[in-house]
């Protein structure tokens, strides 16, 4: 069996999603900077078998982690949306599939991939409904 693999400290993990997705918030788009503190927020949450990976992670300010809880990421996805903002589809969905890929290549999480594959299959339906209303 290979050795569990180290995962980097929070402070580390925030700085490679910024760097993977930039410094807005995933959510509302807000640069993370000054007085707008970036914080990780867990798409798969930890009460529903979510890792604390990177890829699990995405940058999101502190406003719309507090606010999203427990939600889902398409739940969360549909409320931004109704308050007009804008968030990053694919930010949210290139992370899950991240995820998808960890959790195949590294095993366990049992628990969290039925709860991952129902988010995937929400946002691209999503993302497959604004493609055609776009054409």
């Amino acid at each position: 069996m290979p050795p569990p693999i180290r995962q980097p400290d929070r402070a580390t993990r925030l700085l490679s999603a910024a760097e993977r997705d930039g410094t807005h918030c995933v959510w509302c788009r807000r640069e993370c900077t000054g007085p707008i503190r970036a914080t990780t927020d867990h798409l798969v949450p930890k009460v529903k078998g979510g890792p604390s990976w990177l890829e699990n992670e995405v940058v999101s300010c502190g406003r719309c982690n507090r606010e999203r809880g427990h939600r889902s990421p398409a739940d969360w996805f549909g409320e931004c949306e109704r308050r007009g903002w804008s968030p990053d589809l694919d930010a949210v969905v290139g992370t899950l599939r991240s995820l998808d890929r960890a959790i195949a290549t590294r095993g366990g999480r049992r628990r969290a991939r039925p709860y991952l594959a129902a988010q995937l299959r929400r946002l691209d339906r999503l993302r497959t409904d604004r493609n055609r209303l776009a054409s």
